[in-house]
């Protein structure tokens, strides 16, 4: 008889444990959690990522913006202007970051070719005087004139990079004419 009354009080009990709700909330947010958390910081991580795309695009429209307001470039000159980079990208590391200035002539056929080029951090290609470049549009391909290209790229490594993306090459360039002047020289002095 003892069993029977034991089986059903432990009936009863199982049949209020089952319409018990107090403890569904907590089951649920234990669930969710590791989604919110993870979306949260992937957040995070994008919007980092987009910031720094956009200084970098800053970066090399304010070193090209910088030449073209020079008739002679000297290494002072060049320092300062390369040196912009990097403090546009503050408070974010300088040491993935690489910039490149160069000069573009356009000849009377409109093959553009490297009139200069200076770089920061070991620039972002190698560029030889008189190399033949390629230039993006027409519109930039007037002959008889000249482009300041400024290139920047940053290896932007997530803060959990090495769980999700290992890291990313941000790049930008810029083109503009000079605007004291017809060209921009450099003076190695």
């Amino acid at each position: 008889m003892k069993s029977l009354a034991f089986l059903s009080v432990l009936a009863r009990w199982l049949s209020s444990l089952r319409r018990d709700q107090r403890g569904v909330s907590a089951v649920e947010f234990a669930m969710v959690l590791p989604l919110m958390v993870t979306m949260y910081i992937g957040v995070v991580e994008v919007a980092n990522g987009i910031a720094i795309q956009r200084k970098v695009t800053l970066a090399a429209r304010t070193v090209a913006d910088l030449a073209t307001q020079f008739r002679t470039i000297k290494n002072d000159d060049k320092d300062s202007i390369l040196k912009a980079a990097p403090a546009i990208l503050f408070p974010n590391s300088a040491g993935p970051l690489k910039v490149t200035l160069s000069a573009v002539n356009i000849d009377a056929n409109g093959i553009a070719r490297i009139a200069w080029t200076d770089a920061f951090n070991g620039g972002t290609t190698p560029r030889a005087k008189d190399d033949v470049v390629t230039l993006p549009t027409d519109a930039l391909n007037v002959p008889n004139t000249q482009l300041i290209w400024g290139e920047v790229t940053y290896t932007y490594k997530p803060g959990l990079g090495d769980w999700f993306i290992e890291e990313i090459d941000l790049k930008d360039n810029m083109f503009m004419r000079p605007r004291l002047t017809e060209s921009v020289t450099r003076d190695p002095s």
